[in-house]
């Protein structure tokens, strides 16, 4: 039977991971590869991810994961927060490190939705818990703010 290897990235607010998955004969055996922190950098314009450095770490993990297990990675998956986002430009080149999920321009902005939809239509339309951090909300902030990316 053929061993099939299987790497996850799992980035998180406080530290980020790579782990190796070797599945042989129905066997499954995992192996953290790299470990690295993450959290929030601080811009004028405020908290942001550091891009440049996850994708550093990231790269050092597929590395470190295909010398540990000395065979070729089979499929990458990656885990996130799920909130955040990035802005492309025409040629897909990334406009700004994104804004991290706990930075303070979402102060405020469940209030602003509800005024412009109700909220059991916004359950409606996007089955979310009400939280600031949701991506909804950032847009709004966005939007209210008048950015010049939107």
């Amino acid at each position: 039977m053929t061993t099939r290897n299987y790497l996850a990235v799992d980035l998180g607010a406080e530290s980020g991971r790579t782990i190796i998955g070797e599945l042989d004969g129905g066997q499954l055996v995992l192996t953290e590869t790299h470990r690295f922190p993450n959290g929030p950098v601080r811009h004028l314009d405020g908290l942001h991810w550091d891009v440049q450095r996850l994708w550093a770490n990231i790269k050092t993990g597929i590395a470190a994961s295909s010398s540990k297990s000395n065979k070729l990675i089979d499929c990458i998956g990656l885990d996130t927060w799920g909130v955040d986002f990035a802005l492309l430009d025409k040629n897909n080149s990334l406009l700004f490190d994104p804004f991290h999920y706990r930075d303070e321009r979402t102060n405020g902005m469940l209030n602003e939705a509800f005024k412009r939809m109700p909220r059991a239509e916004i359950f409606s339309n996007t089955g979310i818990q009400f939280m600031q951090i949701n991506t909804l909300y950032q847009l709004l902030a966005m939007s209210s703010q008048k950015s010049s990316l939107l």
